[in-house]
């Protein structure tokens, strides 16, 4: 400890979720006379919902301060030294201290630490090609990103859109710019949008696209970004194809933002995230904590380290280092892999593993998929939903699940997450006494269905 204080000190390096929710942890377990916060914010925002960002470009949400969860005013008035608009550029662990630059005069200090928390998060992968930085060219991580993009579309004559990538962000930003009077084309690497599912299920997901009057262009590799007289963007170039573009947006997913933990020699993992042990403890420091999407996670079906940039996970993070760092005792097991999102009216749900990933890590599976319905058959507005499960071959162990299907099904992934939470088989599944009435299942439920028929075919394999 620096003995020239009376009191310790906590640096945060990140005002997005896991930093705040660690600072705002640790300030509940210590007051300010025994700890002191730092926190830095390159941006302008603190503590805000990244993933409502396309609702709030697509006009779902009609005010960005609604994507903001505690205001940098709320934070101060917690005794934390919240400093925006400063970003910091060099760590040195030699010395427990941070070198920090103000974004807009450049002025450069240094601020000693006891305790340090790294919660740098993501930054959006742009390709290394021609035109990727052009004006009317975006990536979207941020609120400034979002707002960013908001200016464009406000001051851009034409209306085409080009989005890069088919994942997540991809695919809820086509969306809002449908929303938007925007003619939209979304040009994938994939064979089928929604590299998380397996391809026969990322295929739905094609098919509601093109019903919303997106344009998807699959198995097609970006190589340049056109750019016209003034500077802007005005095409995306595939091998064999010209796209017409006046707004071109980064849907290619993000890399975890460790440039300053691997200048300072801190472990990364093969993701390029920072590896913690269970107490989010940086690998071989005492003192040095780090979350959110800057970090690889343990992966409780595979076994192994995985990257997966979410806010529900940098919210935990955030209270299991606060915790920590407060004097307290708290750990993060890892995770199943939850995710779900939407196209339209059309719910998109995962948990767990794919096939590929399952072959990746060397596990036997066997696959199934079962048509069902949302509600009872004869239920009015009972919808189709599509679920697929896999059990590993033998065991029965139940490796992912997804499900895609109207009102009802994303919701539905939660039994499974719980499922392979817990290392429940197949078998086992087929027993869960969920809830039902026919406004909100059939008898059986479709992830029971779908278990029931992996339980059949895992027996019938041995």
């Amino acid at each position: 400890m620096n003995m020239s204080r009376t009191r310790e000190r906590l640096v945060v390096i990140g005002g997005d979720a896991a930093g705040m929710s660690a600072a705002s942890q640790a300030r509940r377990l210590k007051g300010p006379d025994e700890l002191e916060i730092v926190a830095f914010e390159r941006g302008h925002f603190t503590s805000y919902s990244a993933c409502g960002i396309p609702y709030w470009v697509g006009g779902d949400v009609t005010d960005r301060d609604q994507l903001v969860a505690r205001t940098p005013k709320e934070h101060r008035a917690r005794d934390i030294d919240l400093r925006l608009r400063t970003e910091v550029v060099e760590l040195d662990l030699g010395g427990q201290r941070v070198r920090a630059r103000d974004v807009g005069s450049g002025e450069e200090s240094w601020t000693s630490y006891d305790k340090l928390v790294i919660a740098t998060g993501a930054r959006p992968i742009r390709p290394d090609m021609p035109g990727a930085d052009a004006p009317g060219v975006h990536g979207v991580q941020t609120l400034d990103d979002g707002q960013a993009l908001l200016d464009t579309l406000e001051h851009t004559r034409g209306r085409r859109a080009v989005v890069v990538g088919a994942g997540y962000i991809g695919v809820e930003m086509a969306e809002a710019l449908i929303k938007r009077g925007y003619e939209v084309t979304v040009v994938n690497r994939g064979s089928e949008p929604m590299s998380t599912l397996d391809p026969d299920m990322g295929r739905l997901v094609h098919e509601a696209m093109e019903g919303l009057g997106i344009t998807m262009v699959n198995d097609a590799e970006v190589t340049k970004i056109l750019t016209g007289d003034d500077g802007r963007v005005r095409a995306v170039v595939t091998q064999d194809r010209e796209f017409p573009a006046d707004v071109v947006v980064l849907g290619i997913g993000v890399r975890p933002e460790t440039a300053l933990a691997r200048d300072a020699g801190l472990p990364l993992g093969p993701y390029g995230g920072l590896l913690t042990d269970r107490s989010m403890r940086v690998r071989g420091r005492e003192n040095i904590w780090a979350g959110g999407d800057c970090v690889e996670v343990l992966d409780l079906v595979s076994g192994q380290e995985r990257h997966i940039p979410l806010g529900t996970h940098a919210n935990k993070h955030g209270q299991v280092i606060g915790t920590n760092a407060g004097g307290g005792y708290a750990t993060f097991p890892g995770v199943v892999g939850t995710a779900v999102s939407k196209v339209c009216d059309l719910e998109i749900a995962r948990t767990g593993l794919r096939e590929k990933d399952a072959h990746r890590v060397g596990l036997r599976f066997e696959s199934v998929t079962i048509e069902s319905t949302s509600r009872a058959g004869y239920y009015p507005n009972a919808s189709p939903m599509t679920v697929k499960m896999l059990a590993e071959h033998r065991t029965g162990r139940v490796l992912g699940v997804q499900i895609v299907g109207r009102e009802g099904a994303g919701k539905r992934v939660d039994i499974a997450a719980v499922a392979l939470t817990a290392g429940m088989t197949a078998e086992q599944m087929t027993a869960l006494d969920l809830g039902y009435a026919p406004p909100f299942s059939p008898v059986w439920d479709p992830v029971l269905v779908a278990a029931r028929k992996a339980a059949a075919k895992v027996r019938g394999s041995l």
